[in-house]
């Protein structure tokens, strides 16, 4: 009945749950810019499953099994992770019937635990246990590691039901298999919980017997033979038994690896030795008469392991990665024997791990056997030597034949009786033998990565940047028959209308054009007049129309009076305190801001009312004689409190700053503060800045005072200013238009804008706003360095995109190339120091450059005799400086809504609570955590009530910048809130419980009504840390809000405390080339109107990386990839060995957003297959492709330019889709030719270039194993001829990781296998342009793309296409409409390089853009929009 349930329950959970959540799972970055404030779970099995099935890996390798892990870990470590890894008990039994699989993961666990500082838990028997359901609610993780396959159909149902589980406890999953890394991100396919899960969960799982089932997938009862069980209990027995007698012998301990494989080999021989005996202990039931391993033959296999265990404890990683590979296995009969060593294996570590006094060494635990070292010994004394029996079925055909007589093992070195445990187990004589080896029957014959002759190229830009390291590289000859077939090489295969060479307008020109200011038709001028005016208004929405009505200050509201409880409160106290406070602030603005008139009068009256609120200390101080003056009851007037307690508690908002007096001539608005006006002085002083303060501080608005500097100043000169997003575009538009109005000359505006998708006014305009993906297009463009030139500053908003995900190159191309002053504006910089280091030596650059420009034309004026004075113009400052700014202006207050009964609670959540013991002691309180002054005081409160007997230093009214102080300042409760903090990491020191409980305490209030808010209403994926930095920031406003308070609804509170808690990223710099990028800086060189301009943009860009900075070997490396990617251009024929642009260079770089694909497109183009393809379906009259021809145009264009990968699940849940495809078709097999024949070259190419880079890796760190650091380096054994013939070294494995050799990867494998580089390198076979045709997981499973791109041109529909292909409507629109802007691309400029305007291609491309676009805009704006 149990397995009749079981079955149905998996059938539903197949064809419901996996089947519709399936296509949910999306490719996101796991870890955002704040990263320990993202903890996230690792299932352990997952980890152990993912690994296993690296294709890299060979079965028995274990130290490279163990190498996978630790990088795979060690990869988010780089990153600053949290995780937490957990196995499950109950999944062990699962592996029961896998021995192999058994032992390696009880080796990795305990390996985990001893050797490394990865918090593991295992005390958890499976994902339904109450113990997992507290350890998820107390700490929530960010997201679950997942794999959605298990190695055992019962694992893999294991495993749907963990993932449904944690989709209904809200918890974000994402799959093991399918993440990729870079230098700063890894990426991953995750899917969020949503009410379907949670309903699915609730409605189906429970209808089940739900925990009984998953119970049974583990328990041995169900589905473990009873062979199994028996022999599990006589393993355990002679286990215990010969490890008594093994630490009589080694009373003092020992290390792990002598253990297992003394204890492992006796223990199943005697095991062995029952079993023929009669004892029924076979591994499974026998069939038939199968033939089996004698006991000698069995002693012989335990003798050869003992060896390759000796050889691992002295020959060190460098001399075992060079083992040869030999094409042998193992025979069947030998598979029991080893399953019963495995299985021994486990027992051993288990039972090692009760015993607490013996002392055992774990460090070598991740290289216990090597299952190709044991198979090449054995297949030497087998086959080579010929003196034993033949244990293998070998692929070469050699005869097999077998001798009786037990092996003697040949050596010729001398071991230690201590490190060769099998001179303890077999007494084996060691012979010293010559013996004659027959090394090449092991060459293996795989392709070799060709050593590249380059070609010479003669550029003075190469030589200048890279000529220190071209000699070192070798090159060929100009007679070189590559060399002549390169000035031979035909123009686009003889099409004579095709000229590849013309150049092709720029991508600024192929923008989508907005009528400019200087548009001469009146029906044109009037649209600009339209738009201007809705800049106006939507800028003055923005800032207001009548910015003197603003109103400041605002009056508190009541408490909420919602709940019952809150009323009774309410009952007990009628005073309204909010009477008090008006009072209070009422004395604040006398004696703060008008102190100078005060006269006695007015001090008697102040006395007085600070008498009646009970406040006698600060009323005497004011008139001594105050008491006279009061002679009534006033008890009921009295506020119960001190007087510091009650403006701290009360009036926090109200506390004035210590602002300046004294107005800035150059701001009319408000008076600025010492910080502002430094800014202020770096523009008027043409400096360059890097801008780190809080959101809403006011720092933006030194970028609108540069804007109005240069407008006064000049009508020439250009202010830039750089948005990461469209809507921050749009917003600086209005605003510039609402604050500025100056008459500008016929044709001329004071702004324009430049993104992908329109552009107006860029030329003509003194202010333009753009994105950096457009700036860069201007800074590249050969043919508009004259309008750079009038640059005069550039404001980079939201600079710390700098360390984004998509396009953080783009922005430090931009810092590098521009040589006028910058600001550069973030809230959310933790290392704000080292990037202002790294902008000063780039400005550094370019004062070296100007200085030798200026030399240059003095000396050209003095050769003239000329005594003209140069033109006066403002001269730029090189300096760069850093102004830090911490406070947030207005204070920031949290809360956290929730339900209970009727009534909807509103609790203040202290900042305080969000911390953690740990936390502090590891990462300090973050920077930007701030206290407002009433909860600065409910810390100190909480602190009393943990702590009664702590002296009262901090007590409100005994606290030295509060004792007999009417006014408190703002800056005074902040001396008090930091005096608070170092109190807090005091007590850490001194008693580490106290803060435990304070910050687990209960710090709720009532809350007050907010004057601006903001409300997170969801958990998502996409609220982290610095989204809700950003988006919080934006309540409280200067000039605007007393206060803001930021309100937690439906979040879960773990995730509310990781949100507040967690510091400010730190910027880091990315992989700063590509090929695209290396042929469009050589394109700007070579084309550009002034020539020595464009070469110090190309240079600063080539040297000035931030990944570069200060680290020589990466500068090396840079220029070792740029001589390899122009060595690929000159030999694909974009440039000539001149350099000098050709070819199809001009598309390619139309195209580069896609590399690789434009140039797959290019070699598609020039193969003559897009004209094969489109052939019209009549010669005679207008020309019209078919259906078929279109159809296949868009999916070779999908193939190239759509590539949206779905996870390699897909497959596995078949699910019908009644309009799309989802899964994309392969290219047809003419093209996939092309596209091979292409990576062909790429591997050729870039094969070489790391090969050559391999000498910079840091090989101390190869040979350790990432995580644990564990050394596998040594002294290579030179002097022993059976370890020179083991381990020859014939296969080259240059840039292959040494561990990864000990699966017999070498260099052949580096385009075909992921994480085998030489990890030291920082590069990676992602950085080389090679085009995927087919995908592959690191378990060797496929990634097929999406067919989203021809769904779409199929049916039209956006709804099925966003149902089918699991895309929200958005993300499904912004996708077609790229798609659709990349055809019209392509269609433009095909248009420009061909003379004939009937060329099929051309119109083929015209047919599809005009299809596309109808299917998106639909017919009446089909036309408008191609316009």
């Amino acid at each position: 009945l149990l397995l009749t349930l079981y079955l149905l329950f998996l059938t539903d959970l197949q064809m419901n749950a996996f089947t519709k959540f399936l296509f949910l799972f999306r490719n996101v970055s796991l870890l955002k810019d704040f990263i320990e404030s993202e903890f996230f779970l690792i299932d352990g099995d997952s980890l152990f499953i993912t690994c296993m099935w690296n294709k890299t890996l060979k079965k028995g390798q274990n130290l490279h099994f163990f190498y996978i892990v630790e990088q795979f870990l060690h990869n988010f470590n780089q990153k600053d992770a949290r995780y937490v890894i957990v196995f499950f008990k109950d999944i062990e039994n699962i592996f029961f019937n896998h021995p192999k699989l058994l032992s390696l993961r009880t080796a990795l666990i305990q390996h985990l635990e001893h050797n490394t500082q990865v918090p593991i838990h295992t005390e958890f028997s499976s994902c339904l246990s109450p113990e997992w359901e507290i350890f998820l609610k107390e700490s929530y993780p960010y997201f679950l590691i997942v794999s959605d396959e298990g190695i055992t159909s019962r694992q893999t149902d294991y495993l749907n039901i963990f993932i449904l589980h944690a989709l209904q406890k809200k918890i974000n999953v994402v799959l093991a298999s399918g993440q990729e890394t870079n230098m700063l991100r890894i990426f991953g396919y995750q899917v969020q919980p949503l009410y379907s899960h949670w309903k699915f969960f609730e409605q189906v799982c429970f209808s089940f017997p739900f925990y009984m089932i998953l119970i049974s997938l583990c328990e041995n009862c169900l589905f473990m033979p009873l062979a199994l069980l028996s022999i599990g209990k006589l393993f355990y027995f002679f286990v215990h038994q010969t490890m008594s007698l093994l630490r009589n012998m080694w009373p003092e301990g020992a290390d792990i690896k002598s253990i297992v494989c003394s204890l492992s080999c006796s223990v199943v021989l005697k095991t062995y030795k029952n079993m023929i005996d009669g004892v029924e202990t076979s591994e499974e039931p026998r069939e038939g008469k199968e033939e089996t391993l004698t006991l000698e033959e069995a002693a012989d296999l335990c003798r050869m392991l003992c060896l390759s265990v000796a050889f691992l404890q002295l020959l060190p990683l460098s001399q075992r990665a060079k083992s040869r590979i030999i094409h042998c296995n193992w025979k069947k009969k030998l598979s029991p024997f080893i399953r019963m060593l495995k299985r021994c294996e486990f027992f051993i570590l288990k039972e090692i791990k009760t015993i607490s006094q013996w002392k055992v060494d774990f460090t070598f635990l991740p290289d216990l056997t090597d299952n190709l070292l044991w198979k090449n010994i054995a297949y030497y004394y087998e086959v080579e030597n010929c003196t034993g029996i033949y244990h293998f079925d070998c692929n070469e055909g050699r005869k097999t034949y077998f001798t009786s007589s037990p092996l003697e093992l040949s050596l010729d070195f001398r071991i230690t009786c201590r490190s060769s445990i099998f001179f303890l187990l077999f007494y084996i004589i060691v012979v010293i033998a010559n013996i004659n080896f027959v090394s090449q029957f092991f060459q293996v014959h795989k392709p070799e990565i060709p050593k590249l002759g380059l070609i010479p190229l003669t550029s003075q830009f190469v030589e200048d940047y890279v000529g220190d390291t071209l000699g070192d590289l070798p090159f060929l000859s100009n007679v070189d028959p590559s060399i002549i077939s390169l000035s031979k090489r035909k123009e686009f295969d003889e099409r004579k209308h095709w000229h590849s060479n013309r150049p092709l307008d720029d991508d600024y020109r192929n923008t989508n054009f907005n009528n400019n200011a200087n548009s001469k038709d009146s029906k044109k001028q009037r649209e600009v007049q339209k738009l201007y005016h809705f800049y106006h208004v939507f800028g003055e929405s923005l800032n207001g129309r009548h910015r003197s009505m603003r109103i400041v200050n605002q009056v508190t509201a009541p408490l909420p009076t919602k709940t019952s409880q809150q009323k009774k409160i309410k009952s007990k106290n009628p005073k309204d305190i909010n009477i008090a406070v008006q009072l209070m602030k009422r004395v604040h603005m006398i004696l703060g801001k008008y102190p100078q008139f005060m006269k006695e009068r007015h001090r008697k009256k102040l006395a007085k009312c600070l008498k009646y609120l009970g406040f006698d200390n600060l009323a005497e101080s004011l008139y001594s004689e105050v008491k006279n003056l009061v002679t009534e009851d006033i008890s009921k007037y009295s506020v119960h409190m001190g007087a510091a307690r009650f403006q701290l508690s009360y009036m926090g908002h109200y506390l004035f700053r210590e602002e300046r007096s004294d107005p800035d001539p150059r701001v009319h608005h408000f008076i600025p503060d010492t910080w502002q006006r430094e800014l202020l002085d770096v523009v008027d002083n043409n400096e360059s800045a890097v801008i780190v303060a809080p959101t809403s501080s006011g720092k933006t608005y030194v970028s609108y005072y540069c804007m109005e500097k240069i407008l006064k100043t000049s009508d020439e000169g250009v202010v830039v200013y750089v948005s990461p997003t469209k809507a921050l575009i749009n917003q600086v538009v209005g605003t510039v238009y609402s604050v500025f109005n100056k008459r500008r000359s016929k044709g001329g505006a004071i702004c324009g804008v430049f993104t992908r998708d329109y552009r107006h006014d860029v030329m003509n305009s003194q202010i333009l706003v753009t994105v950096p993906q457009c700036l860069e297009i201007l800074l590249l463009s050969p043919h508009h360095q004259k309008w750079v030139k009038r640059i005069k500053y550039v404001i980079f908003d939201e600079v710390h995109c700098l360390g984004g995900e998509i396009g953080a190159e783009v922005w430090e191309h931009l810092l590098v190339m521009i040589r006028c002053p910058f600001l550069a504006l973030s809230a959310t910089i933790s290392n704000p120091e080292y990037l202002t280091e790294w902008l000063a030596s780039v400005k550094r650059y370019w004062q070296s450059f100007e200085s030798m420009i200026d030399k240059s034309t003095s000396s050209k004026i003095t050769l003239k005799g000329s005594k003209q004075n140069l033109s006066k113009t403002e001269k730029p400052s090189y300096r760069v400086r850093l102004v830090l700014y911490k406070e947030r202006y207005n204070d920031l207050e949290k809360y956290v809504c929730s339900l209970k009964d009727d009534d909807f609670l509103i609790s203040h959540y202290h900042p305080c609570a969000a911390l953690t013991v740990n936390h502090i002691e590891k990462y300090g309180i973050p920077s930007d955590l701030g206290f407002s002054p009433r909860e600065s005081i409910q810390l100190y409160d909480a602190m009393v009530q943990v702590w009664p007997e702590w002296p009262r230093d901090f007590e409100p009214e005994e606290f030295s910048c509060f004792k007999e102080k009417v006014v408190i300042m703002k800056t005074d409760s902040k001396k008090y809130e930091e005096e608070l903090k170092k109190e807090i990491i005091n007590w850490i020191h001194l008693d580490r419980d106290k803060v435990v409980v304070t910050a687990t305490g209960s710090l709720a209030l009532g809350i007050n009504m907010p004057c601006k808010s903001v409300i997170f209403t969801e958990d998502s994926v996409f609220l982290d840390a610095l989204n809700f930095r950003q988006m919080s920031g934006r309540a409280g406003r200067r000039g605007e809000d007393l206060i803001g308070n930021v309100f937690f609804y439906d979040i879960p509170l773990p995730k509310v405390q990781r949100l507040l808690k967690s510091n400010v990223p730190q910027l880091r710099g990315q992989f700063p080339l590509s090929i695209s990028l290396v042929l469009r800086l050589m394109i700007l060189v070579m084309k550009a109107d002034d020539k020595e301009d464009a070469k110090a943009k190309v240079l600063s860009v080539l040297q000035h990386s931030m990944m570069s900075f200060n680290q020589p070997k990466m500068k090396h490396m840079l220029k070792v990839y740029f001589i390899f990617s122009l060595q690929f251009l000159v030999r694909e024929g974009y440039l000539d060995q001149e350099c000098i642009p050709r070819g199809f260079s001009g598309l390619a770089i139309h195209l580069h957003y896609h590399e690789p694909s434009n140039f797959v497109f290019i070699s598609f183009l020039e193969k003559g297959l897009f004209h094969k393809l489109c052939q019209p379906m009549k010669l005679k009259g207008p020309k019209v492709f078919s259906e078929n021809v279109m159809e296949t145009l868009v999916l070779v264009l999908a193939n190239l330019f759509g590539r949206r990968y779905l996870p390699s699940c897909v497959k596995r849940y078949k699910r019908t889709f009644s309009q799309s495809k989802v899964i994309l078709n392969d290219l047809p097999k003419e093209f996939a030719a092309a596209a091979e024949e292409y990576n062909h070259k790429i591997e050729n190419d870039f094969g070489s270039f790391l090969l050559i880079i391999s000498e910079l890796a840091d090989m101390k760190k190869e040979y350790q194993l990432p995580l644990s650091e564990i050394d596998f380096s040594g002294e290579e054994c030179r002097d022993s001829e059976l370890v020179s013939h083991l381990m020859p070294g014939m296969e080259n494995r240059t840039a292959v990781s040494p561990f990864a050799c000990l699966s017999e990867i070498t260099d052949q494998d580096l385009f075909n296998i992921d994480m085998i580089v030489l990890r030291t390198i920082d590069v990676h076979d992602k950085n080389a342009p090679y085009f995927w045709l087919k995908k592959f997981d690191r378990d060797g499973s496929r990634h097929h793309l999406n067919a989203y791109a021809f769904d779409f041109y199929k049916h039209g529909s956006m709804a099925a296409l966003a149902l089918d292909n699991g895309l929200n409507k958005g993300d499904a629109f912004a996708a077609i409409k790229d798609f659709g802007l990349l055809i019209q691309a392509i269609r433009i400029s095909l248009a420009e390089l061909c003379d004939d305007e009937q060329d099929d291609v051309v119109l083929a491309f015209g047919q599809l853009s005009d299809a596309y676009c109808k299917k998106i805009w639909g017919k009446e704006k089909e036309q408008s929009h191609r316009s």
